[in-house]
């Protein structure tokens, strides 16, 4: 099947289901934010499995993934620090892993147990087929601020070329949950900021490249897709949360070049309605 008819498409289905269906090494990026297996409630038991069996069914959607996968694509893998060994040692075992990322969601330390340390940071793992794999540092350096610069020119070290274009983030990634009362904030348990998945698509996709998400939850890497020149595939097996992933695009309706095509490989008349309502409200 045709890979524009997938392009720019949010499919209310499970994603073991509408990989099956994409080309082989059609992807240039994999941003995956599945559950975490820590109880938590997305309207479905995808996050109350067995151990043993989520890390099967881990294992399982992550071959499939892999082999839509360009041989010069990379994958972000947001987990927990209770599954990220396990999973990444899997994922070692067929890429290449570039960095362990820690997000500090910089929650204040309130409560939580008196028999170990507080958690508040989630793991990515960036991972890549190859060493050719797309990155534009670029893209993602962060500006000095006028103090720094002001040092920094001083030295014989640093050029002035350097100054102006940033510096290259680091694998720590300082940048706060979205709360209740941001602007940002969807109904959605474990929603991610668009700052930290905007920067994994500049930085990992090129311009008119194609990111595939399994777990779109509420359609942020559709978002950042859409804000930076990229194309999606998004999968979303919550029929509410896939309501919500249409609403919110429809948001920022501007941002579309052109209407995306109907998908051709629509799982039911209810589906193909809510695409067609979507459309209609583009135009």
């Amino acid at each position: 099947m045709n890979l524009e008819s997938f392009t720019d498409q949010v499919f209310n289905q499970d994603a073991l289901e509408g990989m099956k269906l994409l080309p082989n090494e059609s992807i240039d990026l994999i941003i995956a934010d599945p559950p975490y297996n820590l109880g938590k409630d997305y309207g479905n038991d995808s996050d109350k499995r067995e151990s043993e069996e989520f890390l099967r069914w881990t294992e399982k959607w992550l071959n499939l993934a892999l082999t839509k996968l360009k041989p010069n694509g990379s994958l972000y893998i947001f987990a927990t620090w209770r599954y990220s060994p396990e999973i990444f040692v899997f994922l070692k075992s067929k890429m290449i892993m570039l960095n362990e990322i820690i997000w500090d969601r910089k929650v204040p330390s309130m409560g939580g147990s008196t028999r170990r340390y507080s958690s508040v940071h989630d793991t990515i793992g960036f991972f890549a087929k190859s060493k050719e794999h797309y990155f534009d540092l670029d893209s993602i350096r962060i500006p000095y601020d006028e103090e720094t610069k002001k040092a920094r020119s001083r030295s014989i070290f640093v050029g002035k070329k350097w100054l102006e274009v940033g510096y290259n983030p680091k694998d720590l990634w300082s940048v706060s949950r979205l709360h209740r009362i941001h602007a940002e904030r969807e109904d959605h348990p474990t929603q991610k900021p668009l700052e930290i998945v905007e920067r994994m698509v500049r930085a990992s996709c090129p311009e008119n490249g194609i990111v595939l998400d399994p777990f779109a939850g509420t359609g942020t890497t559709a978002i950042a897709c859409l804000q930076n020149n990229r194309r999606f595939i998004t999968y979303e097996l919550n029929p509410e949360y896939y309501e919500l992933i249409l609403n919110r695009i429809n948001r920022i309706k501007d941002f579309f070049l052109e209407p995306p095509e109907l998908p051709k490989n629509n799982h039911s008349s209810e589906k193909n309605k809510q695409m067609s309502l979507f459309l209609e409200g583009k135009n």
